[in-house]
């Protein structure tokens, strides 16, 4: 769930947007992430945390929440949740095709995903894969980035929150100096990471027409495609630019240091 989507609606339909008690329930547990996020802010920072530590802060811990909770939900239903096809159908797959096609653990006779189950966290993507189906099932392009978002990003993410802390709720500025090095390397690596991983989910859609996606629907369109994932492309790009600043002023103030020390 990480990257823009192009404005033009897609070939792929879906019944129109309904707010029923599974509905709201799925986007309940969306919403809830940024208000934890602030809670765990509010429970780690010093009050007197400067904006720009605690923005980093709770973007961090909104961004671990989500990996580890929503997305690390959907490679399990992805891994553990599944329908038997009938013994024609999947010998059908298996010998009929003109292209071979790869199946998740070389299953033909299984189709995995959160579409195949009753589990709260399967009827979140359930609604989601309404505004791109690849989410529905075990598209295998997804899950490849998607082990390595709940693998690897979710951690670094939880590192990122703990330099913050290390940084804003010291006094020793030796202390701060080391762990603001690994904060700003980690946060450009994360970043990085995050619009690549963005950019790799959503450009085989682009390439193909838009084939998964349905936006004719604006709530599908806007909120679940756009919003949702725009989050990980305008924040990031944040991120970016303000280690960047932070870089530059290391180094300009440690060459105005060293030009100091020449002239004395």
């Amino acid at each position: 769930m990480a990257s823009s989507v192009p404005a033009t609606t897609a070939t792929a339909t879906s019944p129109p947007f309904t707010l029923d008690t599974g509905t709201a329930l799925s986007l309940a547990i969306a919403f809830s992430l940024m208000p934890s996020a602030q809670l765990l802010a509010a429970k780690v920072l010093r009050p007197a945390t400067p904006r720009k530590y605690y923005l980093l802060f709770l973007w961090h811990a909104y961004d671990f929440l989500t990996h580890f909770i929503i997305e690390g939900s959907y490679l399990y239903h992805c891994f553990f949740s599944y329908a038997e096809l009938p013994a024609s159908t999947s010998q059908k797959h298996a010998a009929g095709s003109a292209e071979a096609q790869a199946y998740l653990f070389n299953r033909p006779d299984r189709r995995y995903g959160a579409l195949y189950s009753q589990a709260p966290m399967a009827r979140l993507w359930q609604e989601y894969a309404k505004a791109d189906r690849r989410w529905g099932g075990a598209d295998l392009t997804v899950i490849s980035l998607e082990v390595l978002t709940v693998g690897l990003a979710g951690p670094v993410a939880v590192y990122i929150c703990y330099l913050i802390a290390k940084v804003v709720n010291s006094d020793d500025q030796v202390v701060r100096a080391r762990y603001q090095s690994r904060l700003w390397f980690a946060a450009v690596m994360l970043a990085t990471g995050e619009l690549y991983g963005g950019f790799m989910t959503f450009a085989p859609e682009w390439l193909s027409g838009n084939t998964a996606l349905a936006g004719e629907d604006p709530v599908y369109l806007w909120l679940y495609l756009v919003f949702f994932n725009t989050l990980w492309v305008f924040i990031p790009f944040w991120v970016l630019h303000v280690a960047y600043k932070e870089i530059s002023n290391t180094f300009s103030l440690a060459y105005a240091q060293t030009s100091t020390k020449k002239f004395k």
